[in-house]
């Protein structure tokens, strides 16, 4: 996860993939707590003594699953464990991660960023504590179970007959934390929120991933829990969430989006989608696919089925992005997506500026760059998006008056420093990082990045606005003046990364053109305009792409070896075309002319990435 401290409680019901599946996948689905339980137990078969396992996701409730399962054993006799009777203590586990969150108030004033942590849940477990719960286990006659985060470590599996996982959304398991619902790996008390998801950040997330990675890598689970709702648990046996995920990858499909509000967010995509006001008066963030944020949705049954999209991506990685592409970038998809609605807002998003790939190698244990991209959707009156200094500013003293304005509150005229593009549907901007930049007011933008598993954007400037709790905005200018790429001006952007886009193919139904093309980016893309009634063939060459409605109706988007697989696209749904469908097409089927926007890795990506 990024930087999702505090998504919308809402549901976006639109994102629903419906492929056809097997009967046998079909049949399989348990729904509802006594089901669920009724079918593992069931599963067990004769004999006295049985060891079921319950590991899942940062944020799941293991004790309500515990308890479900044990009140369906009726005829034997059953004990619960709890893992965090075997961790080492609070203590040790804070001194094992502490150099994951250093307490950097001057670069970091409110300890946002952190270093992934790439150790194990076996680092966070004491031996001897395990050992001693495995005799008690080998000693009791009867159903053990254990549960909670790193049940599933080798030992314990040695003497397991049944595996279940439980996988809650990220954006779920972000509400449960904010309610206080569960607490850090280890610790005895929850921690204060802020410090809690920096901790998931850093450490928790990447530790039960990785566990979860090896369970699914060697197929050692039994069943997979939907444990988005507590009240009615889903459940599938791995072999059955396999095929549904073998048969989800031959379509185009999409991801269910996560909402956030924010101090400039505007309302546009609100409107568009009919989000009830009670639920915001703004929408700032809309994370439509950002992979390490969004789940995915499967109708089974006419049940839906939720997990992450991460977990899907474990399954199916080199079929959705390609061989190629994941022997660069494994189990993670290597571009994201999100709106950025300023729409009749109050204001322009922060002054920033993200770190290049050597610099978040060096701090925060990640792999490459945070590159961005801006493609303008919509505008209000007088949009512009602000990219790069101006020719003749004097960056220095933008800085210092940066600094001063964040001490005293003074106001600082950014627009003499900072170079400002008319912003026009249609236009695309590449941000590699290094750049200053910010999407002003009164637009609708959809946002592309790089790989990164959190989110490092230093505010430069932030206009003096307060949070919602009344507090200034923190700006991170120690960060920011390390990683600026001050000979980024306006001749230079306009030359390099706000480019005037270039025909590529035309027919009679449509025109293409390239729009975001960098060295200084391993992806780029370009504009489909499709006339009314026309049609687009594309070739995927062994990769992904993805695309996005941005102006129009409605579109099918399918496989044209087999027209079968596909997928109905309306106004601003992301749909990924996986690198199993090789040659795509889509059909325009609204009644006036449609705009597709094309993401893609550049043939040769691995030269680009930095």
């Amino acid at each position: 996860m990024s930087f999702m401290f505090k998504p919308l409680a809402y549901d976006d019901l639109t994102a629903i993939n419906r492929p056809v599946l097997s009967s046998f996948v079909t049949k399989s689905i348990a729904v509802g707590n006594k089901d669920v339980a009724d079918t593992i137990i069931k599963s067990l078969g004769q004999s006295q003594r049985y060891v079921i396992l319950v590991d899942g996701y940062v944020g799941s409730n293991f004790i309500n699953f515990a308890d479900g399962l044990q009140k369906e054993i009726c005829d034997k006799k059953c004990k619960a464990f709890d893992m965090k009777d075997v961790y080492l203590s609070e203590e040790e586990i804070n001194e094992l991660t502490k150099s994951n969150l250093p307490l950097n108030y001057d670069d970091d004033p409110v300890l946002l960023f952190g270093s992934l942590f790439k150790g194990k849940i076996d680092d966070f477990i004491d031996n001897e504590k395990l050992k001693s719960m495995i005799d008690e286990i080998m000693g009791f006659d009867g159903i053990s179970i254990v549960y909670g985060h790193g049940c599933t470590v080798k030992p314990l599996l040695k003497i397991a007959t049944k595996v279940v996982y439980i996988d809650i959304s990220p954006k779920n398991a972000a509400i449960r934390a904010r309610e206080g619902k569960f607490m850090n790996i280890g610790d005895n008390e929850i921690r204060p929120f802020n410090a809690l998801m920096r901790r998931n950040y850093f450490v928790d997330y990447e530790i039960v991933v990785h566990q979860r990675t090896e369970l699914i890598n060697k197929s050692l689970i039994d069943f997979y829990v939907d444990g988005n709702d507590d009240n009615e648990y889903k459940m599938l046996p791995f072999e059955a969430l396999n095929e549904m995920f073998c048969t989800l990858v031959k379509y185009p499909f999409r991801c269910k989006p996560v909402y956030l509000e924010g101090i400039w967010g505007g309302e546009y995509i609100r409107k568009i989608r009919h989000i009830p006001m009670d639920i915001s008066k703004n929408i700032a963030w809309v994370f439509d696919f950002i992979p390490t944020e969004v789940s995915i949705v499967v109708d089974v049954d006419s049940y839906n089925f939720e997990l992450p999209f991460s977990t899907f991506m474990e399954f199916q990685a080199k079929s959705i992005i390609g061989e190629k592409a994941y022997k660069r970038f494994g189990g993670y998809f290597p571009i994201r997506f999100n709106y950025d609605d300023t729409y009749h807002s109050n204001g322009n998003m922060s002054i920033q500026v993200h770190p290049q790939g050597e610099y978040t190698r060096k701090h925060y244990n990640e792999k490459f760059s945070q590159d961005e991209a801006y493609y303008v959707i919509a505008t209000g009156h007088n949009a512009k998006t602000y990219i790069g200094f101006k020719n003749d500013a004097d960056i220095d003293e933008f800085l210092d008056l940066a600094e001063k304005s964040h001490d005293d509150g003074s106001y600082v005229d950014y627009k003499k420093y900072i170079n400002a593009e008319v912003s026009m549907p249609g236009r695309q901007f590449m941000l590699p990082a290094g750049t200053i930049h910010a999407s002003g007011q009164n637009q609708l933008i959809l946002e592309l990045g790089s790989l990164t598993v959190g989110s490092y954007t230093y505010k430069i400037y932030d206009y003096n606005r307060r949070d919602k709790d009344g507090k200034a905005r923190p700006i991170h200018l120690k960060n920011a003046r390390r990683v600026l790429k001050r000979n980024r001006n306006t001749d230079w952007v306009r030359k390099n990364i706000a480019i005037d886009p270039i025909l590529i193919k035309e027919s009679d139904d449509f025109k293409e053109f390239i729009l975001g093309d960098t060295d200084l980016m391993y992806y780029q893309t370009s504009r489909v305009e499709l006339k009314t009634n026309g049609s687009y063939k594309g070739n995927n060459d062994g990769q992904f792409t993805v695309i996005t409605l941005v102006d129009g109706e409605e579109i099918e988007v399918y496989s044209e070896s087999d027209p079968d697989f596909k997928f109905t696209q309306r106004y601003l749904e992301i749909v990924v075309i996986p690198a199993s469908i090789t040659d795509y097409v889509i059909v325009n089927k609204g009644y006036q002319p449609a705009v597709i926007h094309k993401a893609y890795l550049k043939p040769n990506f691995e030269k680009y990435i930095l």
